[in-house]
């Protein structure tokens, strides 16, 4: 892996894939539940590695993780995959740089904070360089993304699990085929997936939804931007998360988060709906213990009661966002880098309309009167062409 390059052949280099030990006690039935995972992945039936990855214990080991994440994640058994502009041959440190790298340091520098435990200073400051070489080179071979505050996490959960051939295209991967529509240029299309998870509540609690109504569903956004990894501590929670959400759909995580505010329902009723700041504080904040298995048993059953169809937000949701690029968990395998990237500048193109004709709305609104409105919605619906024909020939050089 070229993000390993600065520290290879020093004594003290440690291994990206050395294993965590697995507090888990490995009982017959998951001893066999690991012996069906590993025939899964090596015949490459990936149905039912998503199956097992989902039922209790989910993905058991990391040594299983290690075969079974990047399969889920359609990456090829050489672990490389050529993008159109084919900079897999040119090391990462010879590309230019991205304009998010100063980011990287800062954040990077907050990490390892809670595991692994038992590193030495010399230890923990070599993981934090690997991991800031692991996302600047992402960032760097795919510079039209936009780095995001918690993309460090997920990485980092990443970097202990993977070996580091995979590592960086698997992350690739992820990040232009899962989480995309969280690396473009502002969070317009990432606060709108939040407003799925209301429309979830009043499909199965009225009640709950009217009393959280006034809350806007911002408390989630950290969650599900870091696939909960920035609000997890223990490192066996964050993995087994990774497993399910690795093997479902990209809209499950939000369904997840749907299926905590039910769990909490009576909890949440203690609080006067009025007071929206202590009810966003509570609802920020995951409960503990969470209970991981059943939580997940319950999402599925949610989903598969009301699937994203049903729910009236998710036709706001644009066609290109990866809740639908990746509606369904197999579709990412017939999908390339080079496919993801062509979904990003669609959805960059759309965001960059929407987010400008809601400005101007706006500005209709603040100098509403009547001769003044006529002439400005016109003006209004000749600039919208504009907008269009403009950010057909102009937009996409700026972001690609």
């Amino acid at each position: 892996m070229k993000s390993n390059e600065a520290a290879e052949g020093a004594d003290d280099k440690i291994a990206l894939d050395r294993e965590i030990p697995d507090p888990l006690v490995v009982t017959e039935k998951l001893h066999a539940k690991r012996e069906n995972i590993l025939w899964a992945c090596k015949s490459n039936y990936l149905q039912a590695v998503r199956d097992l990855a989902t039922t209790e214990g989910g993905l058991v080991t990391d040594s299983i993780r290690r075969k079974a994440w990047p399969l889920l994640l359609g990456l090829k058994n050489d672990g490389n995959e050529v993008q159109k502009e084919d900079l897999n041959n040119i090391s990462w440190k010879d590309l230019p740089p991205h304009p998010d790298e100063d980011q990287v340091k800062l954040d990077v520098n907050r990490s390892f904070i809670y595991y692994p435990t038992g590193l030495s200073l010399k230890e923990l400051q070599l993981r934090k360089e690997q991991l800031s070489d692991l996302i600047i080179e992402i960032l760097r071979r795919s510079p039209y993304l936009s780095y995001f505050q918690g993309y460090h996490d997920i990485c980092q959960v990443f970097m202990l699990v993977l070996d580091s051939k995979k590592c960086a295209p698997a992350i690739a991967r992820l990040s232009i085929l899962r989480i995309r529509d969280f690396m473009l240029p502002t969070f317009f299309h990432t606060l709108e997936q939040l407003f799925l998870i209301p429309s979830v509540l009043h499909s199965i609690n009225p009640k709950l939804w009217k009393h959280l109504s006034t809350t806007k569903p911002y408390f989630a956004l950290s969650a599900t931007l870091t696939m909960f990894a920035h609000e997890l501590q223990d490192y066996d929670e964050v993995t087994r998360l990774f497993d399910v959400l690795l093997a479902r759909e990209a809209v499950f995580s939000i369904y997840m988060y749907a299926q905590i505010i039910l769990q909490r329902s009576e909890e949440l009723f203690q609080i006067p709906a009025d007071e929206s700041d202590i009810l966003h504080s509570t609802l920020s904040k995951l409960p503990r213990p969470l209970g991981i298995d059943n939580l997940i048993e319950n999402t599925i059953k949610l989903f598969e009661k009301h699937p994203p169809e049903s729910l009236k937000e998710w036709q706001s949701i644009s066609s290109f966002s990866v809740l639908k690029t990746a509606r369904w968990p197999d579709q990412i395998l017939h999908h390339s880098l080079d496919d993801g990237a062509e979904f990003f500048r669609k959805q960059a193109r759309e965001q960059r309309q929407a987010e400008t004709i809601e400005m101007l709305r706006k500005t209709i609104w603040k100098y509403r009167k009547p001769a003044f409105t006529i002439c400005l919605s016109i003006s209004v619906g000749v600039l919208a062409i504009w907008i269009r024909i403009s950010l057909d020939k102009n937009y996409l050089s700026m972001i690609m």
